[in-house]
């Protein structure tokens, strides 16, 4: 990870699993934000992984607080210079967050610890408590609530990820569309966490409303 003790606004103390939004002035943990740096010719530019170099500043994870930063001079105001902000920065930053849960994706599949197809999956819940059940947005009603239902019958708190579509999920298994997946619990699924809750805050999370008329 970078080194923040430089980061904006104020004095940051480095250690310190938080920080404040430039926007909303919130102290929030480092995972529902975003951090963002300077590039050499005073470009704003999204530091989704935070390595990048240079003093930062951090905005919660959520497309209207990157929208208001960069109509309210947010930016500006946190690295304390003129700055040009890209347009259509919140729209990018969804892209990044896109690659980002992707990319992780295609770790964990390589690890072995992401598997899809709805055999597969069923297989899966019955050999242990998963980190995330992965459902394409797209995906029909019937098939994702087979395997969400199955899934809450074994365990409790069975956490479901359905932001991404059919060909999204796809490009982490190397398949042209993936509809269902399972991420398995470790570092890399809580690395996708973070990323896949970021990402929430810029697309809707239609898993929030999936499973509430069932009564089950």
């Amino acid at each position: 990870m970078a080194d923040n003790s430089e980061d904006g606004p104020g004095e940051e103390d480095a250690s310190s699993p938080e920080r404040q939004c430039a926007v909303t002035r919130e102290r929030l943990p480092k995972a529902a934000m975003l951090r963002f740096v300077l590039s050499p010719d005073g470009v704003v530019t999204p530091d989704i992984q935070e390595r990048l170099p240079g003093r930062g500043v951090w905005v919660k994870a959520d497309r209207g607080a990157v929208e208001i930063a960069t109509k309210k001079g947010a930016f500006a105001r946190g690295f304390k210079s003129q700055v040009t902000v890209p347009e259509g920065l919140a729209d990018l930053v969804e892209r990044l967050l896109l690659k980002r849960c992707v990319d992780t994706l295609g770790l964990a599949r390589k690890a072995g610890q992401a598997i899809c197809g709805y055999d597969q999956v069923r297989d899966a819940l019955r050999d242990g408590f998963p980190a995330f059940l992965l459902e394409a947005a797209d995906g029909a009603e019937d098939g994702r609530s087979k395997v969400y239902f199955l899934a809450k019958a074994l365990y409790s708190d069975v956490k479901v990820a359905g932001a991404l579509s059919a060909p999204e999920l796809g490009m982490a298994f190397g398949r042209d569309r993936v509809i269902h997946g399972l991420v398995r619990r470790g570092p890399i699924a809580d690395s996708w966490e973070i990323a896949y809750r970021r990402l929430t805050g810029f697309r809707e999370a239609p898993e929030l409303t999936w499973f509430q008329e069932t009564g089950r």
